[in-house]
């Protein structure tokens, strides 16, 4: 079971709300920083690369490696640094709604133990990393694969979210996705090896572009 489980986690199906959002990118069409396929695959591919390749990733597997040995304590200083670095009222807001229906979704799903369920209501209001890697580890999906499935799920959002605001047809989606996913399995090996000490996130560009959403006259989606 360990694929389909894999493939539910990953699924745009899977109900989160999870494209209702933009992360910024709706602004960065509105500025004009994102005007094509081309300036799509740019955005994306950068965050891809300098933000969630060297920091959200090696911080779920951190995760992933504590839901494992059981180390709550551990878990619940993870999900605060990873809630502390949302930077915008948006973001924060973003994964703790999405946190919150993940931790809904676990319980009518009906196939994890309650001392599971116990411990990812510990948080008052966990991040969407908290949840969702207690659905992976309890899945016993391997980390390199459960690492691809978020990345590519965010892709994947994010791609749909270019496709409405830019906006550009299917068959630019579809490069774009296969371009992305050509690039995953290096940002993926990195990930598992790299030090706590060059984890970084540092990118100013997109937090301006989350900041401007938040007032944006008009606007499709909710971060």
């Amino acid at each position: 079971m360990s694929l389909p489980h894999l493939l539910q986690l990953a699924s745009p199906a899977l109900p989160i709300g999870a494209y209702t959002y933009s992360q910024g990118l709706e602004w960065a069409v509105e500025s004009g920083a994102v005007t094509d396929e081309a300036s799509a695959l740019t955005w994306i591919g950068d965050q891809l690369e300098w933000n969630l390749g060297r920091y959200e990733a090696p911080l779920l597997l951190r995760m992933l490696e504590a839901w494992t040995a059981g180390d709550t304590d551990a878990l619940l200083e993870l999900d605060a640094e990873y809630l502390a670095t949302r930077e915008t009222a948006e973001l924060r807001a973003e994964t703790l709604q999405m946190g919150y229906s993940m931790k809904r979704l676990l319980h009518e799903l009906g196939d994890f133990p309650p001392p599971l369920l116990d411990a990812v209501a510990v948080p008052p209001a966990p991040t969407l990393a908290y949840v969702w890697t207690c659905a992976a580890a309890a899945w016993q999906i391997p980390p390199p694969d459960a690492l691809t499935a978020w990345l590519w799920s965010w892709a994947e959002n994010q791609t749909m979210a270019a496709l409405k605001a830019v906006p550009l047809g299917q068959a630019a989606g579809q490069r774009l996705l296969q371009e992305i996913g050509r690039r995953l399995p290096a940002v993926v090996e990195r990930a598992l090896t790299l030090a706590e000490a060059d984890y970084s996130n540092f990118a100013p560009g997109f937090a301006i572009a989350c900041c401007n959403h938040e007032t944006q006259y008009t606007r499709l989606f909710r971060s």
